[in-house]
């Protein structure tokens, strides 16, 4: 069998967006194999075993439209007027209207448009053009198609056509902190920065360096067992929030403890504390004593408005909360792997799940409780921010996807492809590839769902929040699916509807008044900026990513709807970069495609690159060094245009120590790295506030 796909294979993929050739980092034109061809389309249900199989996938493919009245949703941004097609049994009257949000209906008109009708299985099809009116509200509306006695509907998305900057920041920059929340540990601290933490790093940013926000790692919800995975980009959902982050004292039913609770409580909290000073990040520990408290706190049950406010955010998320939680408890009872549970529970439908939910209905309730106690505290955390005079407050991270194994893969299984992981073809930077070991969204099971999945993560994320960073927004467009049991560099390109995705973004965004920051780093398609840029989400540019001519990209070439930074979570900081720390680690971890000498060597040029574009700008002096060198950089993106400019936390501390090794698993303590300062100690947030010198990175950015 040839290991390149025939006509009939390339053309049953091109019909699915699944990429048959790509271009590489390096400029080689690369063939997708037959063998990966089919495994993807195998994990979009489709049989394409041999070219009988996938000529007869294609002509399904092909009839699919025909086959059904209307499509399963329609996009639209606000001004458009564009065409739906309606299929029904050939001399049939159709009527289309639209059930607006509002609850008002809008009458929609038929063109005058022939297409000459089709036998599709056996019966006559013929097919009805309407044109949906352009004045339509921003929305998720309902179409209505009434053919003779029936009624089809279709979901409606209105998006707008570009997302406007939050009020104020619409004239000038705003600049910020990046930070890994779990990282910023204070003495109130269970051994995990939590969101009393960041409440209190907002208003001592705000307050000491001018920050507009500050940028933390995704807060998801990850394992409720030990081990947790330590990975922030690998959750168990993107919807639901970790307990983890939960500052326990400040849950107002801790004052109605009783003594013995209460004692019990103070003595969790005091074993815990030590993990603040341990060399690697203990979540396990944390969140065994975190548990035992917030159980405690639960028990003591709510009373009058605290009631009646849990009760409504229990009935707003919905059958989404019930399954997380449900998930959740039967973790608690049967452990993880899933694939040891009883086989009556391996879905939300699966027959003993709801014999399971009444058995655990307090173990559930409890799972519920703390995701409404973790938004009533986020909502707090924004308030604090906004207070303290940010102008967004707190921006959160959205990762790319979950774990295979998590709640996510369990109650939206359907959405989510089998038998493929994502990740990242190789680039510059990871010269194996990426594998993130997580499943993909089937673009075609979120389009018969109306995206409703989607939206819903990305609106609980956007709740009490001045902006979202989308990790790998390019995988809205087209995303590196890798079939299982294979290398990263033998996956291949799978495009999504980004006219949906990012319109249901800027929605939902323009909805909670914040911004949207595109991760756009990799290979990326020139024309994906573009769509950006016209869409009003930011970009992202790192200053060791902006090269051009060989030499660093001059301030003024930076883009101005950006999130530029000198540094990222997937590089050392910037003291450790200068270094070459991500070198050492790389060759220690064999992760190098080259020698030791000669990265070392390539990398040496390119410091001495930037550090030669700095003096030659005249905000480096000649006998600098290397503090001097990172108050320079910051103070060159600060002549950019970029309207957003975000300062590491790592870097206000002089950390040397990478968060995150990509391309390891357990190889680095990925994710487990404490906050240090230059002498690698540990440092807490107190000793952070209080210590000389944090604002020159700070200072240095701000014109």
């Amino acid at each position: 069998m040839s290991s390149e796909p025939s006509s009939t294979l390339t053309e049953l993929a091109s019909a699915f967006g699944i990429a048959t050739d790509f271009w590489d980092w390096q400029g080689q034109h690369t063939i997708v194999s037959a063998q990966s061809i089919r495994q993807v389309l195998a994990a979009l249900g489709v049989d394409a075993s041999t070219d009988e199989a996938a000529a007869h996938a294609l002509a399904d493919r092909r009839l699919l439209p025909w086959r059904r009245v209307l499509p399963p949703t329609v996009v639209m941004r606000e001004g458009w007027t564009p065409w739906v097609p309606v299929h029904l049994p050939h001399g049939s009257d159709v009527r289309l209207d639209i059930a607006l949000e509002t609850g008002e209906t809008r009458a929609v008109d038929q063109v005058d448009h022939w297409v000459e009708p089709r036998e599709i299985d056996g019966a006559l099809i013929g097919e009805a053009t309407f044109e949906l009116p352009g004045d339509l509200p921003t929305g998720w509306h309902r179409l209505r198609a009434t053919v003779g006695q029936s009624v089809v509907e279709a979901t409606l998305i209105v998006t707008p056509g570009r997302l406007s900057l939050p009020a104020g920041l619409d004239q000038r920059r705003a600049t910020g902190l990046m930070a890994q929340l779990y990282q910023v540990r204070s003495s109130r601290s269970w051994g995990v920065g939590d969101l009393g933490d960041l409440a209190t790093l907002a208003t001592w940013g705000a307050e000491r360096l001018g920050a507009d926000f500050v940028l933390v790692n995704p807060l998801h919800a990850a394992e409720p067992i030990r081990p947790m995975e330590p990975s922030p980009y690998l959750p168990t959902t993107r919807r639901f929030a970790n307990p983890l982050y939960l500052q326990v004292e400040d849950i107002p039913e801790t004052a109605r403890l009783d003594d013995d609770a209460a004692a019990r409580v103070q003595a969790l909290a005091a074993a815990a504390r030590p993990l603040n000073d341990s060399a690697l990040i203990d979540r396990d520990g944390s969140w065994t004593a975190k548990r035992e408290a917030l159980e405690l706190v639960h028990a003591v049950g709510l009373t009058g408005r605290r009631a009646a406010d849990y009760e409504r955010y229990v009935a707003e998320e919905g059958q989404g909360l019930a399954d997380f939680a449900t998930w959740c408890a039967i973790v608690d009872v049967h452990g993880l792997p899933s694939q040891d549970w009883p086989e009556g529970l391996a879905s939300p439908a699966a027959p003993g799940v709801d014999d399971f939910r009444v058995e655990q209905a307090d173990r559930i309730d409890f799972h519920c409780w703390m995701q409404w106690a973790l938004d009533r505290q986020l909502g707090e955390v924004q308030r604090r921010a906004k207070d303290a005079g940010m102008a967004l407050g707190v921006i959160h991270d959205l990762a790319v996807g979950v774990h295979p194994h998590g709640a996510d893969a369990w109650a939206l299984r359907h959405a989510l492809a089998q038998g493929v992981t994502v990740g990242a073809p190789p680039d510059q930077f990871n010269q194996l590839g990426q594998n993130w070991s997580q499943p993909p969204w089937r673009p075609d099971v979120l389009a018969e769902l109306g995206y409703a999945p989607f939206r819903d993560m990305v609106r609980t994320v956007l709740r009490d929040s001045g902006g979202i960073r989308v990790d790998h927004i390019i995988g809205l467009f087209r995303l590196w699916w890798i079939p299982e049991g294979g290398s990263p560099g033998e996956g291949t390109y799978v495009r999504y509807d980004h006219e949906a995705l990012i319109g249901i973004l800027a929605l939902e965004a323009e909805r909670a008044g914040a911004l949207v920051i595109g991760e756009d780093l990799g290979v990326v398609e020139p024309a994906t900026r573009t769509y950006l840029l016209e869409r009003g989400l930011l970009g992202t540019s790192i200053m060791w990513f902006e090269w051009a001519d060989g030499e660093p990209l001059p301030p003024e070439g930076y883009r101005e709807l950006c999130l530029s930074s000198v540094t990222t979570h997937d590089l050392p900081p910037t003291a450790g970069y200068l270094a070459l720390e991500h070198v050492e680690v790389r060759e220690r971890l064999g992760l190098l495609t080259r020698s030791a000498e000669e990265e070392r060597a390539a990398e040496a040029r390119s410091i001495a690159h930037v550090r030669q574009a700095l003096i030659d700008r005249g905000v480096l002096g000649a006998d600098s060094d290397d503090a001097d060198m990172i108050a320079a950089m910051h103070a060159w993106l600060a002549q950019s245009p970029s309207r957003l400019l975000a300062y590491s936390l790592a870097d206000l501390v002089g950390d040397r120590h990478a968060v995150n090794q990509p391309g390891t698993n357990r190889e680095y303590p990925n994710w487990c790295v404490p906050l240090t300062g230059p002498d690698g100690q540990v440092l807490s947030l107190e000793a952070i506030m209080h210590a000389p010198g944090v604002e020159r990175y700070a200072a240095a950015m701000r014109p």
